[in-house]
């Protein structure tokens, strides 16, 4: 079910009253709060058990209300926020007097961007201001892309959730760091690098670590409850099928290169050839493999071009250490 007009000024209602509502975003739903509110604020952080001092992102309804939220908007800021927005990138720029420290983890810079999803806009719109807004999920687990995600996993945490369907890119945006007068990528996502490059007319750079802290940064992230394991291509027939005969309960991302393959696991998940494709599917896939009872998936990382990037560096997290945090 799609959010209708009332649905949408309820949700802004939630919003003014501080409240956290569930909204759609093309890039997965986020649980969003009034980025003014203290306390709205610190109800995320407790809903969702994540970290004080890891930042939110806010939302705000387009372009022209940058200025309002940032103390200055660099050229190239100001150029890659014409180019996509309304779109899946975050741009990370100097804190403007609006913000709270409490919504930035403490730091002076802030992480802004415009959703691209009609529902997620007409809600900016209808509030009027702007909204912090997380993944809505259990902080590290596995992002929601759909409205019944955000229920199943926050349940009463959350006072209102908005339909929008399913997400339609599937993993979160791409944040770039803007501040200074090289962008560079902090987290991939929904904007590829090359298409970044296209526009600035320069490599852009993607480091492997950062002094800069945004989402998603966090050394286990987007994990299911299974653990994940990342081998070679070829090797995950033979990984999958030696963790099955230890008594495993294992689930295998088969490579659209291996479609034809038999494997002897618990649950197979044939790949997608288009990246796009696997993108927008890969949480589902996550989470499918959870519900079918696996305790390990095996899984290779795709070549890391487009959205290749993304899916890659989502992997690498899901697969990380996991810590108590």
């Amino acid at each position: 079910m799609t959010a209708t007009t009332s649905d949408i000024e309820k949700a802004a209602e939630v919003l003014r009253a501080g409240g956290l509502v569930g909204l759609p975003t093309e890039t997965v739903y986020g649980l969003g709060a009034n980025a003014e509110d203290l306390a709205a604020v610190a109800r995320i952080f407790q809903a969702k058990g994540r970290p004080p001092t890891h930042p939110l992102i806010v939302h705000i309804a387009s372009a022209e209300h940058l200025d309002d939220w940032v103390e200055e908007v660099p050229v190239t800021a100001r150029l890659l926020a014409e180019h996509f927005w309304p779109g899946p990138l975050t741009l990370v720029l100097r804190r403007g007097r609006r913000v709270p420290l409490e919504a930035t983890g403490g730091l002076e810079t802030v992480a802004v961007r415009v959703p691209d999803h009609p529902v997620a806009l007409a809600l900016l719109s209808a509030f009027g201001g702007g909204v912090t807004a997380p993944s809505a999920n259990r902080f590290g687990s596995v992002s929601p892309t759909t409205a019944a995600h955000v229920r199943a996993e926050l349940g009463d945490a959350v006072d209102f959730v908005l339909d929008g369907g399913p997400c339609e890119v599937g993993v979160e945006s791409t944040i770039v760091d803007a501040t200074g007068g090289t962008p560079t990528i902090l987290r991939p996502g929904g904007v590829t690098r090359e298409d970044l490059e296209t526009v600035l007319g320069h490599p852009v750079a993607v480091p492997a670590t950062s002094g800069v802290r945004v989402p998603g940064q966090h050394p286990s992230h987007y994990a299911p409850r299974a653990r994940v394991v990342l081998v070679e291509p070829q090797k995950v027939i033979t990984e999958a099928e030696l963790a099955q005969e230890q008594g495993h309960q294992v689930g295998v991302f088969l490579p659209a290169s291996l479609a034809d393959a038999s494997v002897n696991a618990h649950a197979v998940v044939a790949l997608p050839d288009s990246v796009d494709a696997y993108a927008y599917g890969l949480y589902g896939f996550l989470r499918g493999l959870d519900q079918r009872g696996c305790d390990l998936i095996i899984a290779s990382l795709p070549v890391e071009e487009g959205l290749g990037l993304a899916i890659a560096n989502r992997l690498r997290r899901a697969a990380g250490p996991r810590h108590s945090v």
